[in-house]
């Protein structure tokens, strides 16, 4: 193999200010063969320019799960440079400044820049993506809408700072728990970010039901597939297996034991997180990052044709859900667009845990209701 000279090897990394590549600007040298500086310059690819992605939250557990792998190109792909913005309280903004330490410790070549502070225009600042990962945890002995109403004080304002200061491409994920009424919040409060632009997170539930079913038939887990989770990120959540597909074949014909899905299954993955936290003393946090990052790139790229995801959006109507609830629909995604499945056909049993699932996300957009303005 050809042997680079130094100047050569700079010329690898080498870009103007302007973020283009400037390969073409390089000299040749006399000492080099035809050939493989021909090579060279095939190989030599433009730089893309940086997408900013804010985190907030980003000392906690989860952000220091996912922040090496946005860095690494596990969210946007293997060339896509990125600058991280970074948003936290000033308390936890000490052990932030150790996690960017470690970032560029890793020298991440496709990450540019970090940028850490407490202000929320700062950190969505040109953002195209968001992921709203911090929020108050829930208490021992704190009423579920006593906990709404503490975060809504932080989505207000990461509401209107998106609606400020964010990319006009700008797509938010919302992480943070109680996830789908703090979406519904901090969307009202950014009346110019379209309704398809909002998305909170249910692919953790997805994962856990998805590795449920293949544990349960002995197959591996890329195998199970169509796996719908119905409504709330809480314990009322309905995992589907009726229309889950395993090697293929409808989940039910494999697994054959009705009883196991109604009466293990679906309590197994709404209680999933509870059991974690009770075994490890501290909630989800590698699972809940890797869940983040599997639903980010169902939405950026194009999914099988005969397969969907999982994903909170603003409903419309759908299945009967009230307007303006965030529930988890099965999605199809185009990569540029999304759209929910609309044609499964549902049994009393399935609509009626539906119909529990939509009545809390109803009582829970209550107890905000006075901070959702127009929106409610």
């Amino acid at each position: 193999m050809p042997v680079l000279t130094p100047d050569r090897r700079a010329a690898r990394r080498w870009t103007t200010s302007a973020g283009r590549s400037n390969y073409a600007a390089i000299p040749r040298h006399s000492g080099a063969g035809d050939r493989e500086w021909r090579l060279f310059q095939e190989r030599a690819r433009p730089v893309l320019s940086p997408v900013h992605v804010t985190v907030t939250g980003a000392a906690g557990q989860i952000g220091y799960q996912i922040l090496a792998r946005i860095a690494s190109g596990q969210m946007l792909g293997p060339e896509q440079p990125v600058v991280l913005r970074l948003l936290e309280i000033e308390p936890a903004m000490k052990a932030l400044e150790g996690t960017i330490m470690e970032l560029q410790d890793c020298a991440f070549p496709l990450l540019r820049d970090v940028v850490a502070t407490t202000d929320p225009r700062k950190a969505f600042d040109g953002c195209s993506w968001a992921l709203l990962v911090g929020s108050f945890p829930r208490k021992k002995g704190m009423e579920r809408n006593e906990l709404i109403k503490i975060n809504a004080g932080i989505f207000q304002p990461q509401g209107r700072a998106l609606n400020e200061v964010a990319a006009s491409d700008v797509r938010i994920l919302v992480v943070g728990n109680p996830c789908n009424t703090n979406a519904l919040i901090a969307k009202a409060h950014a009346p110019d970010i379209p309704d398809d632009r909002w998305f909170a997170m249910t692919r953790l539930d997805e994962n856990r039901a998805k590795e449920q079913l293949a544990l349960k038939s002995g197959v591996p887990v890329d195998q199970v597939t169509n796996m719908t989770i119905w409504g709330n990120h809480s314990s009322t959540m309905f995992p589907d297996a009726w229309h889950a597909r395993i090697v293929g074949r409808p989940a039910p014909d494999v697994i054959k034991d009705e009883d196991w899905l109604r009466n293990t299954f679906i309590p197994e993955v709404q209680q999933r997180g509870a059991k974690i936290i009770e075994a490890r003393g501290a909630s989800s946090a590698a699972s809940a990052a890797n869940a983040a990052l599997d639903c980010v790139n169902s939405l950026r790229k194009p999914c099988h044709p005969s397969d969907w995801t999982s994903v909170a959006v603003c409903s419309h109507g759908e299945y009967g859900v009230p307007e303006g609830l965030f529930f988890s629909y099965p999605v199809k995604t185009s990569g540029a667009s999304w759209s929910i499945v609309e044609w499964l056909e549902l049994d009393a049993f399935a609509r009626e845990k539906i119909r529990i699932t939509t009545e809390e996300l109803l009582a829970e957009r209550e107890a905000v209701k006075e901070l959702l303005g127009g929106a409610a």
